[in-house]
């Protein structure tokens, strides 16, 4: 899948709601191309016209920090997609310029229902919408209608060493299961195509889970590799600007949320590849199908119920679930409310009400799914508009790394 950020990286909002921002150093030790530690370079990535075309503004504007980030259109989109990523798209885009996708592209990494594939495409960009994503405030597209992330995707993959994408966990996990037959040499490379999901727009921030942080860490060394490869004085001498051809950027970790698990195994993520559907729950599932699945999850038989216990990974994941579902705090004035609330619960008693909570907490986003979806033309304009909005930022950066690699000008 994706989330494989993919990305990453990403601050103005309070320690209480807002993102943990992480620098990355971990990549600054490796050999970029002769040399084992660079001088940053200053970044002079225009993304908007060349400059011949470009009139000297009266005045600077002020600009929002960019955040990009996307989600898989294989399987149905479950409550850790929503409750780790969508969800907190939906408070990024009141401060960043975000740009939100569906990364299609990522989906055919391995063995895929070629007929379903437009469908689920379609379905997740409307969940987007449902669960709160604005169009006046973000940019929503299809991976693949932005012919760009192709483009640079190999103009990268030029520049990445074979060992580095050997070590990325997710390869060696995913190509150990399925053997060796069965894989594609997209799974090994699709890091590479993470990297160009942000790279093209110049993103200085990437939601990402802990999952992903690795994917991350290649995507920094990689515009750090390609910048010394390629920027700077040599850019300049091949007709262009000069300075870096890509913002190196940092990870944005959600405070919540970022790591919701199974319902048949607390210690494994909420995934749409678990062979099982009723480890997950989707957004779409109907009442009586939520109602089931929270009844059989897994629990266990100590009593009481109690929220940061490790031992206890089942019985924390769905306090956690109940707390972020209803808005609760974890603490407040020092006294955990969730935990307070639920303490004296047996398991039976606090499914009910876990279930309630989570048939409430879904109800709109379904009616307004159903809506949206109703209306194929408007969802057709979303995306349209979306992917016109993301290609002048993407063609930009495009053209910079053509000439800086001496490339023949189109």
């Amino acid at each position: 899948m994706m989330s494989r950020s993919l990305l990453s990286h990403f601050l103005v909002l309070s320690n209480a709601s807002s993102p943990r921002l992480h620098a990355s150093t971990s990549f600054r030790s490796r050999n970029l191309g002769g040399i084992e530690s660079i001088s940053p370079l200053r970044c002079n990535c225009s993304v908007s016209a060349p400059e011949s075309e470009v009139s000297e503004p009266s005045s600077t504007p002020i600009t929002k920090k960019r955040v990009v980030s996307g989600v898989q259109p294989t399987g149905s989109v479950h409550l850790g997609n929503y409750l780790g990523a969508i969800r907190n798209w939906v408070s990024l885009q009141n401060t960043y310029e975000t740009f939100f996708f569906i990364v299609d592209l990522h989906a055919i990494t391995l063995p895929y229902d070629a007929p379903q594939l437009s469908k689920a495409t379609r379905s997740t960009a409307a969940l987007y919408l449902a669960c709160g994503v604005d169009t006046s405030k973000a940019s929503v597209f299809v991976q693949s209608h932005v012919r760009a992330h192709v483009e640079l995707m190999w103009l990268l993959s030029s520049a990445t060493p074979l060992g580095w994408l050997n070590k990325m966990i997710q390869f060696k996990e995913k190509s150990r299961k399925a053997g060796d037959e069965n894989v594609g040499v997209a799974l090994l490379t699709y890091p590479v195509l993470m990297a160009s999901d942000i790279l093209l727009y110049q993103s200085d921030l990437v939601p990402v889970g802990e999952d992903q942080k690795q994917h991350l860490e290649l995507t920094r060394e990689l515009a750090e590799r390609v910048n010394y490869l390629y920027g700077g004085r040599k850019w300049k001498k091949m007709g262009g600007k000069g300075g870096a051809l890509f913002k190196v950027p940092e990870a944005l970790i959600p405070p919540t949320g970022a790591r919701v698990m199974s319902l048949t195994d607390g210690l494994s993520k909420m995934s749409k590849s678990a062979p099982s559907d009723q480890s997950r729950i989707n957004l779409l599932d109907p009442k009586d199908v939520i109602a089931n699945k929270i009844k059989r999850c897994k629990t266990d038989s100590f009593p009481g119920l109690e929220l940061d216990n490790p031992g206890r990974p089942e019985c924390n994941n769905l306090l956690s679930i109940y707390q972020l579902v209803t808005g609760k705090t974890k603490e407040r004035f020092f006294v955990q409310e969730v935990a307070l609330e639920c303490q004296d619960m047996n398991w039976g008693t606090f499914k009910t009400v876990l279930t309630d909570a989570l048939i409430e907490h879904l109800h709109p986003i379904q009616v307004r799914y159903d809506e949206i979806t109703s209306d194929p033309v408007y969802l057709d304009n979303v995306l349209s508009e979306g992917a016109r909005k993301a290609a002048d930022i993407a063609d930009t950066t495009l053209r910079n790394v053509y000439q800086a690699m001496g490339f023949l000008r189109r």
